[in-house]
């Protein structure tokens, strides 16, 4: 492998069952596509062995890293030469600690929010197999794999350095003594004895060769370290020795060429931590509640000079820089002594100080601090960089435990079973007390819950909540046009008290509203037109399906965050872990200033930490008190949900919509007045239909076949939900009862998941049904099926789906439970969203009220999918069910 191709671009993502999926493979990485196509664990195995030249990307070098760790513990591993891989198999599995570490480091990629604990502890195990095989095949020898596969890794041979303090001879304060792992008996214990006893066990010529091989690490260490080249010339190496603390440092710092060599080297915590072995400015940050709340308010402020858990003075450094050695034994500890860092650190202690005579730093600098995001003026010597520690005070850290970890309030459970008719699930009763706790700090949120999770109702619960507080200000809600009937139906169904305003040309019109109201509901394209909407300040501001801001330079990103708000809140079910633009976008909007400028989170993200890492730990911990993710998968959440979720999506018509709703209405009209008997019968039947397919897409009334996603308000929402179900790489059934739809509903859901998907109707062969259930039932396989109710409505297990789309309802509950039982039935493991389509202000709008409201008088109305009892109604009964409700609509144009 020489080169990557410019052509295509690799990539690695996660699926939602936690496997790596390597993509975009030039013919210069088909070994590698294989090894991943074969499993993650073997993938994983190859990609380590990769020049990292050839893969710079940030997420191959997580996952590289990932895997070079697990060949370094194995490595390191005491008598891994000797090891018996055919009976004696390795297991590496990660503990609390390295898991956290790894998910903090996880760079953006596809799939992320699907990588966890489980995910990465499967992956481990899968990768410790893959090693145990790949070594095993190699005639179990690890010293000629790791030689022949990873030779920039070195096995530990059996030679160990051990550096102690000796506290009985201050002249001398430090012990060396150099070991070798000697095997008991025939078991597998290791015992280490001094190097001497080597000589003696080795001793004849006929046991040279063995313990040429024992010493070979020693002698590779004397070829890079003078020091130890003395001590192996003199002899000195194989007898315990005193040192100095001048002889003791220069062995610390020459640990790495130890370990290069294959020596094992154990010497005291306080080294290997670096916790006390060097002094350090420790800055703390918000000891009191600050006088006023939000981003800008003002927290206290403290810096102090500290070695260790104890505190020292100016003078203490000046003392240690009196000091000749660079280890030296101060006020009880060893302190490694730098010139260059003790003055870098009197300068960030005094920055510290001036900062303090100041009188605090805000709320979002200090958690850019904490982060360790550099300074907004980068000639600035800001405390929480270099040699400075920045920690949460009592009442700081306190407020970001209840951020990070919401719980349960009685009080605010009491006012939500007055205020909210709704039973809230546990994580929706967290997820409004996060809310809440945010909105009474006034700091931005960006609430990211799964699809079906319910954040419209968490933020209903938020305003009822703040309406029976007597919070006045109002609320600005944003949101699609092809939302503003869910919003609607969601807060007449939750919270029937609020009292919104639609301010849209269809709506209650675009003047600023006379009256009082709980929350005014406007698009995203109506937020620039309207001035009193930009001129008004708002105790709250709300954008549902937040990824439309993610450009920042688009006007409409503009006008969003222009608007004045006390408190900010951006919703999103499209995943945010996976592009860096999106993020610092929806943050520009929710917590403005939080993560900088562009340029000065461009910068931030370039910077390595001290290994040489990008800082995406940094940024998490920058972000996460202000950003509430749950998924659908997480054993909390799961466990808390029903098996299948039903969701009625509400669509607005377009204009073509609406004025051929109008038409066939003014038509039926018409014509009732000249028609009785069977004739009247088969005119409503007639128009019936014709008001189906009208709220489907005009073309498929009048066959002109250009089916344009502008022209219907339910291939424009089709298309959002179908965005988020792509992003998330999860797949979806999507039921008509019109054959002649499977086709442009095919084509369009193509253009939006970028691969083709699968269609069946009555015309399908019934020879080919088994092998597309079978195709779409592959992980790898199609992401969408697009079926006709009848065909498609029974017989079939498509299990792999976690949504089911009903594009046009049959009217009959009993029928639409039988497609949605496609994908909710024995064999399914996900929690199944099902979506059912209704256009607003129609007669789908009215059919489904009446299932709900009238359910006996639904089944007969309905009974057969015809509409029999619609017919026996009268003219003025008739027509006010199919009248089109203006006041009702939304233009989705």
């Amino acid at each position: 492998m020489n080169n990557v191709s410019d052509a295509l671009t690799p990539t690695l993502s996660v699926s939602p069952q936690g496997r790596l999926h390597f993509e975009g493979a030039s013919e210069d990485l088909v070994e590698l596509a294989a090894a991943f196509a074969n499993g993650s664990g073997h993938g994983l195995l190859l990609l380590e062995s990769i020049d990292a030249a050839l893969l710079p990307d940030a997420v191959f070098a997580y996952w590289r890293d990932f895997a070079r760790a697990q060949l370094a513990q194995v490595a390191a591993e005491p008598g891994i030469e000797d090891r018996d891989f055919e009976f004696d198999p390795l297991v590496f599995e990660l503990d609390e600690a390295d898991v956290a570490r790894l998910l903090l480091a996880l760079p953006p990629m596809k799939g992320a929010e699907y990588v966890g604990a489980d995910c990465l502890r499967r992956l481990r195990l899968n990768l410790s197999w893959e090693m145990h095989k790949a070594i095993f095949n190699h005639a179990g020898n690890a010293r000629d794999y790791f030689a022949s596969r990873h030779p920039h890794l070195k096995l530990l041979g059996r030679v160990c350095f051990h550096l102690a303090e000796n506290k009985h001879n201050p002249d001398l304060p430090f012990a060396f003594l150099a070991t070798y792992a000697h095997q008991v008996g025939g078991d597998s214990r290791v015992k280490h004895l001094p190097l001497n006893r080597a000589l003696e066990e080795y001793a004849g010529a006929n046991k040279r060769k063995a313990l040429l091989h024992l010493l070979e690490p020693i002698n590779k260490a004397a070829q890079a370290s003078d020091f130890i080249k003395g001590l192996a010339d003199s002899g000195a190496i194989y007898h315990p020795q005193g040192w100095t603390a001048r002889e003791a440092y220069k062995f610390l710092t020459a640990i790495p060429v130890f370990e290069h060599a294959g020596i094992a080297v154990r010497v005291p915590d306080w080294w290997k931590t670096g916790k006390a072995t060097s002094p350090e400015v420790k800055v703390t940050i918000g000891e009191k509640p600050p006088f006023r709340v939000g981003a800008e308010a003002l927290l206290s402020f403290d810096a102090a000079l500290m070695l260790g858990d104890d505190a020292i003075t100016e003078r203490d450094i000046a003392e240690l820089l009196e000091r000749s050695d660079n280890l030296v034994f101060f006020k009880g500890k060893w302190v490694e002594v730098d010139q260059q860092k003790l003055d870098d650190l009197l300068g960030k202690w005094k920055a510290a100080q001036a900062q303090m005579r100041e009188g605090g730093v805000t709320f979002a600098k200090a958690m850019r601090m904490m982060a360790g995001m550099g300074a907004e003026n980068q000639s600035e010597a800001e405390p929480g960089t270099a040699a400075a520690r920045v920690v949460s005070g009592p009442w700081l850290e306190q407020t970001l435990r209840q951020l990070r970890d919401p719980a349960e309030d009685d009080t605010l459970q009491k006012l939500l079973d007055e205020h909210v008719r709704a039973t809230l699930r546990p994580y929706q009763r967290q997820g409004v007390a996060w809310l809440n706790l945010l909105h009474q700090l006034q700091l931005g949120a960006v609430l990211a819950d799964d699809m079906g999770l319910g954040k419209t109702l968490q933020v209903i619960a938020l305003l009822a909540l703040n309406k029976s507080r007597g919070q006045t200000g109002g609320a600005l809600l944003v949101v699609p046009a092809s939302l503003i009937g869910n919003w609607l139906a969601e807060l007449k169904r939750f919270a029937p008290t609020l009292v919104a305003h639609v301010a849209h040309p269809t709506g209650d019109g675009l003047e600023k509203p006379s009256g009082p109201n709980d929350a005014v509901i406007v698009t995203y394209a109506m937020v620039a037109r309207l001035h009193w909407v930009q001129a008004s300040d708002w105790s709250l501001i709300v954008l549902d399906e937040a990824q439309a801001i993610k450009n920042p330079d688009a006007k409409q990103t503009k006008a969003v965050k222009a608007l004045k708000a006390t408190h900010r809140l951006a919703l999103t079910g499209t995943p945010v872990e996976n592009r860096l633009a999106d993020l610092w976008s929806l943050f520009d909007f929710a917590s403005p200033g939080l993560l900088g400028s562009p340029k000065q989170f461009d910068r931030f993200m370039k910077r390595k930490d001290a290994d040489g890492k990008p800082p995406y730990a940094a940024l998490r911990t920058l972000t996460q008190p202000y950003l509430l993710r749950r998924l659908k998968t997480d054993k909390r959440i799961i466990s808390d949900l029903p098996d299948k979720t039903e969701m009625k999506t509400f669509c607005g018509l377009s204009k073509a919509q609406i004025a051929l709703y109008q038409q066939t209405v003014e038509k039926l009209d018409h014509d009732l007045r000249e028609a009785d008997g069977i004739q009247r019968r088969g005119i409503i039947l007639a128009c019936l239909m014709r008001f189906k397919q009208i709220c489907n897409h005009p073309s498929q009334w009048l066959k002109d076949e250009s089916f344009t996603a502008r022209d219907s308000g339910k291939f424009q929402r089709l298309a959002e939900i179908c965005e988020v179900i792509a992003e998330k790489q999860e797949k979806a059934l999507v039921f008509t009862q019109f054959r002649e739809m499977t086709g442009p509903l095919h084509a369009f859901l193509t253009s939006i998941f970028g691969t083709s998907g699968l269609v069946l109707h009555g015309g399908t062969p019934v020879g080919e049904r088994q092998n597309m259930v079978q195709d779409f039932q592959r992980e790898d396989g199609p992401p969408f099926f697009v079926l006709s109710l009848k065909a498609g409505g029974t017989g079939l297990n498509l299990t792999a789906a976690a949504h089911v789309i009903h594009f046009d309802r049959w009217w009959n509950p009993a029928v639409e439970n039988q497609a949605t039982d496609r994908a909710f039935r024995i064999g399914q493991k996900r929690n199944v969203l099902v979506h059912k389509f209704i256009c607003t202000g129609t007669l789908e709008e009215r059919i489904d009220q009446l299932i709900e409201s009238k359910r006996a008088l639904s089944d007969s109305v309905i009974e057969g999918g015809d509409g029999a009892m619609l017919t026996e109604m009268s003219n003025a009964e008739l027509l006010k069910i199919v009248k089109l409700d203006m006041k009702a609509m939304d233009d989705s144009s």
